[in-house]
């Protein structure tokens, strides 16, 4: 039976009602619980809010289901009530997404944070070198990333603190990896898919991961077509390309959405995002400063167009670039300035907003520049 439903964030398009069932919640608890890693009298700080999944499933079913005690603050965007909470209360464990966290770098002091053993960040992919200087910051402060989907309740992979899983020889295995989303939950298996021709891929390679668990949604609400679009002979076909490596930890590429094919190469928007903000010396303490999107190319098939806050030349762009190692096929050569980036209020970006400002700067079919 149904217990809840969830709306998609509306990200790269229209939001959608993901229908959760008893089962599909009861299971995804159990594979969080089988962790072990909210047990031992942990006090989690929860501010987001519980329209998202990671909020409902992790900040207020799971305490009310394994006794965990929980502060809460209203919003995930007040952090100097966050920390002064996290101080007062002696919390372990903060839940978040990285666009949340930021602002602790900066504006928080240390030893507001000395209770926290843990950072549970999930819902974006954490920006290049921010888990180190987080524990650079709170060095007692473990950043953990995890994965998961408004469609899979929606925890599906963790990394946890070392070491934390054996083998039946006693011989510790690491349970953490920088730059991955730790292994995935009890019961769930994946399989990775080629995204052009949906053959399955072997170990080690990037392609769609697919899923499947008791803790995957049946479906949209009263939308059998987009149903049928992600759910394919049992497994839910996520849409983020990923891989895993040897040891079982999964890698999260980015979203299809999120590349673009250039040429007949796959151009990954985050990737160039990333380099592009240590070329100019960005600060994305606080919010995003610049992001990409693509345009139709009537040559090329597509074309990167870089947003930005602050005034930036193609030319410049370049000269910056210089040395970075970033192909020139990935250099955007389309760049217009914005007040701001859009966002969404779960601290994503709004990949819809995105593009809608991406075409009305350039126009839909924008020639080669």
């Amino acid at each position: 039976l149904e217990a809840t439903v969830l709306f998609s964030s509306g990200s790269t398009g229209d939001p959608k009602g993901v229908v959760l069932t008893h089962r599909n919640l009861l299971a995804n608890l159990m594979q969080i619980d089988d962790t072990a890693l909210f047990r031992n009298g942990q006090t989690i700080l929860a501010s987001l809010p519980v329209f998202h999944s990671f909020g409902f499933t992790v900040t207020v079913c799971m305490p009310m289901a394994f006794g965990v005690r929980v502060v809460t603050v209203p919003s995930p965007l007040d952090f100097k009530k966050i920390a002064k909470a996290i101080q007062d209360e002696k919390a372990t464990a903060l839940l978040g997404t990285p666009t949340f966290m930021r602002p602790y770098l900066t504006r928080t002091e240390p030893e507001a944070f000395a209770s926290l053993r843990y950072v549970i960040a999930g819902a974006e992919k954490t920006p290049a070198g921010f888990a180190e200087a987080w524990e650079k910051r709170f060095p007692q402060c473990l950043y953990l990333e995890g994965y998961g989907l408004t469609e899979t309740s929606p925890v599906v992979s963790f990394n946890l603190p070392d070491p934390a899983v054996t083998t039946s020889t006693a011989e510790p295995q690491p349970a953490k990896r920088a730059g991955s989303v730790g292994r995935m939950v009890s019961g769930m298996a994946a399989r990775i898919a080629d995204p052009d021709t949906g053959s399955l891929l072997p170990q080690g390679k990037t392609g769609i991961l697919h899923l499947r668990g008791a803790n995957v949604f049946n479906g949209y609400l009263n939308d059998p077509t987009r149903t049928a679009d992600v759910l394919k002979d049992g497994w839910y076909v996520t849409g983020d390309l990923a891989r895993f490596d040897d040891d079982g930890f999964l890698f999260i590429e980015g979203r299809l959405s999120r590349f673009s094919k250039i040429a007949g190469e796959m151009v990954p928007h985050g990737t160039v995002e990333t380099l592009i903000a240590k070329a100019c010396g960005v600060d994305t303490a606080d919010k995003p400063a610049l992001a990409v999107s693509s345009i139709p190319d009537s040559s090329k098939g597509e074309a990167l167009v870089l947003l930005t806050t602050f005034p930036l030349t193609s030319e410049e762009l370049r000269n910056k670039l210089e040395g970075s190692g970033l192909a020139n096929l990935w250099i955007p050569r389309i760049i217009h300035q914005v007040e701001s980036i859009p966002m969404l209020q779960t601290g994503k970006l709004d990949l819809k907003g995105l593009k809608k400002t991406a075409e009305e700067k350039c126009g839909v079919g924008a020639p080669s520049k």
